[in-house]
């Protein structure tokens, strides 16, 4: 997915690029910095684990991350919450935001509008599935120097502790990260506290030292 991104950025002629990845988009953006280093401008990853990457292996023994299991599992997921998309999605909005409320009615009909076919809920468990692989890949080009500077953003209110993630990344080769916790939020916070992730991105973006 990072090359499909790579190619989008190069057809569209973009330069000075910011690359913001939030959960699965997180993945593809630390998979572009490690696949192209040095090719953007800046990056931003949010409220997301790396396969592979510290507190990785901690996150998948958390009872309370299950799903990652449970959706790796070949064609069960589908069978079970084929028709049921509305109540699945929002028991995650309930358990993993700090402000459930804040992720609207308008949002949530979109979501299961988006995967209301059976192929697009199977593409959407077939994420969770290629994390062995994922894993494999990002142990391949850990160390790695990246230089570009990177942003972790993570949810004030979220279960861990920024400052392991941090330390994880700077290990794996992005020499320039550093971390920031958007106030008052859990899991989905460009929904949860939309202000606020906007002024942090335009600090972040606007800082050139």
């Amino acid at each position: 997915m990072a090359r499909y991104v790579k190619g989008l950025i190069d057809v569209l002629d973009l330069s000075n690029v910011t690359l913001v990845g939030h959960d699965a988009g997180g993945m593809v953006t630390y998979a572009y910095l490690q696949a192209y280093p040095d090719t953007l401008a800046k990056a931003v990853i949010m409220n997301v684990a790396i396969p592979g990457i510290d507190p990785w292996d901690q996150i998948r023994q958390n009872p309370q991350i299950w799903h990652f299991a449970f959706n790796a599992i070949p064609d069960l997921p589908e069978t079970l919450v084929m028709g049921k998309q509305r109540p699945f999605f929002d028991y995650f909005f309930t358990s993993i935001a700090a402000q459930p409320d804040k992720i609207t009615e308008q949002a949530r009909n979109t979501y299961v509008d988006a995967y209301a076919s059976y192929d697009a809920l199977h593409t959407g468990f077939e994420w969770y599935r290629t994390f062995p692989q994922d894993e494999k890949d990002n142990a391949a080009t850990k160390g790695q120097p990246v230089q570009t500077p990177v942003l972790y953003l993570r949810g004030a209110c979220e279960y861990g502790k920024i400052d392991d993630y941090v330390t994880s990344f700077r290990e794996s080769g992005l020499v320039n990260v550093q971390g920031k916790l958007v106030p008052g939020s859990g899991h989905y916070a460009p929904e949860e506290a939309t202000e606020d992730v906007v002024a942090i991105l335009k600090t972040f973006i606007n800082d050139h030292t």
